[in-house]
């Protein structure tokens, strides 16, 4: 019998190590029907592959792959949702995380920010341990930095277990005028009091809240002592005739007179291309310019002038109509692909195709000698304004409205906010460029735009390739969205070059517009049809802004007005305040000088403090700022539609000259 049960034990225990998932771990060894096999993953699919034949190695092979690629997407998805977070973090906690912020920054942030002490090592202690019979919660308060008084370090006592921390939040205000705010939580199971002192009840905490908050609102608009920034302000179209004739002396004299009477630092002009050197080509006409500089130069007006190499007209500019020049518009009429093109093949004639920068299409000369030519004839017509000073800066226009972007939401083709707006890139030329990038990459076929991208007036969530997880974060989605980025960049990296040629030692200023809508979803369309590939597993600012420090470039940014909610916003996933964040914060952390100008004229008092607190952020621990601002209107201040004192208050406050008793 003896002799028996060992047999029985050695086949048994054979049968576990032959077959460990054929027996029932809940039973006694009791063999049991064989289950499905599991497919192999990850390294098991590669083991598996490596002990079987050839047609087994090829399905591993394919397994491996596709392996990889729900890694990346998993990843991706991982990486989606931290980027969020940090976003969160860096827009409502005020925490400095680095551009590049990884999870240790944010514990280290987290830890900082309840009272322990973090070294570089990751060591992390308090320098002295609170009192035994104090609970330790630091509560920030909403408040203004030039508050007198602080709760960071006041503490809250429960009697109640049930009874919540009360902080008062003001949503009206943005990250820009806020303080961190942390909301202290209590676990009422571990830690309990047996009394609450009146001082440090909850209720006491809520009256001195309230106090905080009405001294914050007395000096909300006090900006005495704050950092000066310049103000310039942008003249309207339509003093200089398309003959480049100067129509109205005595308007453009009595405008300046007004804005001098304000106390502005200067004044900005465009000088359109499509005047300049409007009916021949290299024939170019100063004369009305170089009359309404010398009415600048009489009130003593710095003057900044803009390279206008884009055309002027809409719904919002009145009769004013400035094209491109007429010879460039003859040379279209026969040969369409030099303006952008979308997926329909319509023409938009705002300005020229990127792809002809280096293409001899216009009488002889390629899209950036065109630029060149015009930005050098500038130089030298007025090198007299150049050498005692008057002129201080120099704009590039880099494409539509004077904006760094493709016009993929333009009015004139139908488009409405929000609309997500089209792909501008089907001209021929960039339709070659886009060739080449595929068969250099190896996938000829992907020389295509996305077919799935929906219309100008689409919403993201409409289209396959913008929704949820859609095709823009496929391999031909990357692929294709870094071209159309890189044509940009490119773009700009082009004309720069000689554009600092031209004005050597002159300030040189880039504008880069605010696509704020449905920032606030995965892919970002707005942005990724303007040029722009930043959605959240992205940052499509970065390379931008690398290309401007190359040419030692000023960064112009449109601002918005934060403090705007409605269903308007909602609808559009609009966030202009988390774009402006990361805009502003990408392009000083990499040492780019930053100027701000006002994207639609504002005309009260909210208005232009949303503006002031843009400029110079009161809670920035660097002190950084705007350079200068420029103020743009529609319509001269002679015609009465902006209110002179609503202005004023406002140069005041960017001058840092407005002290709290002024505050109406």
């Amino acid at each position: 019998m003896s002799s028996i049960n060992n047999s029985v034990d050695d086949d048994h225990h054979a049968l576990r190590r032959q077959h460990p998932r054929d027996l029932d771990p809940g039973s006694d060894y009791l063999p049991t029907p064989q289950p499905q096999p599991r497919r192999p993953r990850g390294f098991a699919a590669t083991a598996a592959a490596a002990t079987t034949g050839p047609s087994a190695g090829a399905k591993g092979k394919k397994e491996r792959e596709k392996e990889k690629e729900r890694t990346k997407l998993r990843e991706r998805h991982r990486r989606a949702i931290t980027s969020r977070m940090l976003a969160g973090l860096r827009q409502y906690g005020n925490f400095p995380l680095p551009a590049r912020a990884d999870m240790n920054d944010v514990l280290a942030a987290l830890a900082r920010e309840a009272g322990w002490i973090v070294d570089t090592d990751g060591s992390t202690y308090r320098q002295s341990p609170p009192p035994s019979h104090l609970a330790a919660f630091p509560v920030r308060s909403v408040e203004s930095p030039l508050s007198a008084s602080s709760l960071r370090n006041c503490s809250v006592k429960a009697t109640m277990d049930c009874q919540p921390s009360v902080l008062r939040i003001d949503e009206s205000l943005s990250p820009a005028s806020l303080d961190s705010v942390v909301l202290a939580e209590r676990d009422t199971k571990s830690e309990k009091y047996a009394s609450a002192s009146p001082i440090n009840s909850v209720e006491c905490l809520e009256a001195d809240q309230l106090m905080q908050d009405i001294r914050s609102g007395e000096h909300e608009n006090d900006f005495t002592g704050t950092p000066k920034v310049p103000v310039y302000v942008k003249l309207p179209v339509g003093f200089i005739n398309n003959f480049c004739q100067l129509i109205d002396p005595e308007g453009v004299r009595q405008e300046v007179s007004h804005l001098k009477s304000l106390n502005v630092d200067g004044v900005v002009v465009d000088c359109w291309w499509g005047i300049i050197e409007g009916w021949s080509p290299q024939k170019y006409m100063w004369s009305g310019y170089r009359e309404l500089f010398g009415i600048v130069r009489e009130f003593k007006l710095k003057l900044q002038v803009v390279m206008a190499f884009h055309e002027y007209g809409g719904n919002d500019s009145g009769d004013t109509l400035i094209t491109l020049p007429q010879w460039v518009m003859e040379i279209g009429k026969e040969n369409g692909d030099i303006f952008f093109t979308d997926r329909e093949g319509r023409r938009n004639t705002e300005c020229l195709s990127w792809g002809i920068d280096k293409e001899r299409v216009l009488k002889g000369r390629t899209g950036i000698e065109v630029y060149f030519d015009f930005m050098r004839s500038f130089r030298t017509e007025f090198d007299d304004l150049f050498a005692e000073g008057l002129i201080s800066a120099v704009e590039i226009g880099l494409g539509a409205s004077g904006e760094l972007k493709y016009p993929s939401f333009s009015e004139r083709m139908g488009w409405r906010y929000p609309g997500i707006g089209e792909f501008q890139c089907y001209d021929k030329y960039l339709q070659q460029s886009l060739c080449r990038a595929a068969k250099l990459r190896g996938h000829s076929f992907w020389a295509k735009g996305p077919d799935n991208a929906g219309e100008y007036n689409s919403r993201p969530n409409e289209t396959g390739f913008f929704c949820e997880r859609g095709d823009y974060d496929s391999y031909y989605g990357r692929f294709f969205l870094h071209w159309y980025a890189q044509s940009l960049i490119d773009h700009a990296d082009n004309v720069l070059s000689l554009a600092t040629l031209a004005f050597e030692e002159t300030k040189i200023i880039v504008k880069v517009p605010a696509v704020h809508w449905w920032y606030k979803t995965t892919s970002h369309a707005a942005e990724l049809t303007a040029g722009f590939y930043n959605p959240t597993n992205q940052d499509g600012y970065s390379p931008v802004f690398e290309v401007l420090r190359k040419h030692s470039v000023t960064l112009k940014f449109v601002c918005l007005r934060f403090h705007v909610s409605g269903q308007e916003y909602d609808e559009a996933m609009a966030d202009p305040e988390g774009l402006s964040w990361q805009v502003l914060n990408s392009a000083w952390d990499r040492g780019l000088t930053v100027v701000g100008e006002n994207a639609l004229p504002c005309y009260d008092r909210e208005g232009y403090m949303s503006m002031v607190e843009m400029a110079k952020p009161r809670n920035d621990p660097d002190r950084r700022h705007f350079s200068f601002f420029v103020y743009q209107q529609l319509t001269p201040l002679v015609q009465g539609t902006i209110c002179f004192p609503e202005l004023d208050y406002f140069i005041k406050s960017m001058h840092g000259e407005i002290a709290g008793d002024l505050v109406p």
